[in-house]
C-alpha cells in the first residue's frame, strides 16, 4: 500500500509531539524588548559545538545579531567547549554565521537601519538534528514599561489567587 498521501513523521518525534527540542530560552528578551517580527535561522557550527549545544552548554546572555556585508552573524553567544573533544577547541564567544535567505537578510537590513531596532536572539532549539536560532526584530523597552508589565503581571496573579480561593 502506498504511503504517498500520508504526512511523514520524524523519527525523533512521537505522535502528538513537536519535532522541536528547546535547548535554551532567552526569557529576558520579552521583558527588555518589544518583539516584532521573528525569524528562524540556522547557525554555522563546528562538530564539537553541536555536541555542546545538544548538552545545553550554551548561553545567549548579552548576545545580539548583526548584518555585515550581506551576511547575518551572531555575536557574544557562548558555547562551552565539548568535554571529550581532544584537538580543535574553537573560541566559545566567536562570531558565528547565521543561515538566512537573501530576501530575509535584505528585509532585515532595511529594518535594522531604522532607529532603535535590533536583532535579539530568543531561543536555540533542535529540529531534526539541526541547530536553529530564533531571532526577533526588537525595540528596547523603557524602564517605565518594564515596571508596568511587572505590575500588570502581579495584578493578574492576585486576581487568579482570589478566584481560586472562592471556588
Amino acid at each position: 500500500m502506498s504511503r504517498a498521501g500520508k504526512p511523514r513523521e520524524t523519527e525523533s518525534a512521537k505522535p502528538g509531539e513537536s519535532p522541536e527540542k528547546n535547548v535554551y530560552l532567552n526569557r529576558r528578551a520579552k521583558h527588555e524588548y518589544f518583539l516584532m517580527n521573528r525569524f528562524e535561522a540556522g547557525i554555522a557550527l563546528v562538530g564539537s559545538e553541536v555536541k555542546s549545544v545538544r548538552q545545553g552548554k550554551i548561553s545567549l546572555q548579552d548576545s545580539y545579531a548583526v548584518i555585515e556585508d550581506g551576511e547575518a552573524h551572531i555575536l557574544n553567544m557562548h558555547i562551552s567547549p565539548y568535554d571529550k573533544s581532544a584537538h580543535f577547541l574553537p573560541d566559545p564567544k566567536r562570531k558565528r554565521k547565521l543561515l538566512l535567505h537573501k530576501s530575509e537578510i535584505k528585509r532585515l537590513v532595511g529594518k535594522v537601519a531604522e532607529k532603535g531596532l535590533t536583532l535579539v536572539p530568543l531561543r536555540v532549539y533542535l529540529v531534526r538534528g539541526r541547530v536553529k536560532l530564533e531571532i526577533a526584530l526588537a525595540r528596547g523597552k523603557p524602564k517605565r514599561d518594564r515596571r508596568y508589565d511587572i505590575a500588570k503581571r502581579d495584578a493578574e496573579r492576585e486576581i487568579r489567587k482570589q478566584r481560586s480561593g472562592r471556588s
